[in-house]
């Protein structure tokens, strides 16, 4: 499914309605360049969880935990600098196998080997300076199909 987010208002407010459907176990990977909007959306989606901290990207910290609604948690993983996870893998490992554990994943080829086969690919392009095109797939078990959210 395709989505046109004219505003980072409006990327934030997607990531709020996303957020309303999580209620713990999902892992989102997240697909796009520097500046595309990943941290804009993750920032709607803290909204949308009841966060209280103030979202923040984690490429210079590798990852950020924050505590959301309902007794969940949101990881928030960025792995922009790294080639391979390292110690880190075990960390995913565990994030993606927690069902109050909701994982949000910024260039995930480092930890590709313990991505869940079920999980949702956001891919974020640029048409204009300002607006931007989501492409959300849901993939289950090796396949690719669409599901709105």
């Amino acid at each position: 499914m395709k989505i046109q987010i004219p505003t980072e208002g409006a990327m934030q407010n997607y990531g709020e309605k996303l957020a309303r459907q999580l209620h713990g176990g999902e892992v989102i990977e997240l697909i796009g360049d520097i500046g595309a909007g990943k941290t804009t959306l993750v920032k709607g989606i803290g909204r949308g969880l009841v966060i209280e901290d103030v979202i923040q990207s984690p490429t210079f910290t590798i990852n950020r935990t924050y505590e959301a609604r309902d007794g969940l948690r949101l990881m928030h993983y960025d792995f922009y600098r790294l080639a391979e996870a390292g110690v880190m893998m075990h960390d995913v490992a565990e994030s993606v196998g927690d069902p109050h554990t909701i994982t949000i994943i910024e260039w995930a080829d480092a930890v590709q080997g313990v991505l869940p086969a079920r999980r949702m690919q956001i891919r974020f392009t640029s048409p204009t300076e300002t607006q931007r095109e989501l492409s959300v797939t849901q993939l289950q078990s090796g396949t690719n199909e669409s599901d709105e959210l």
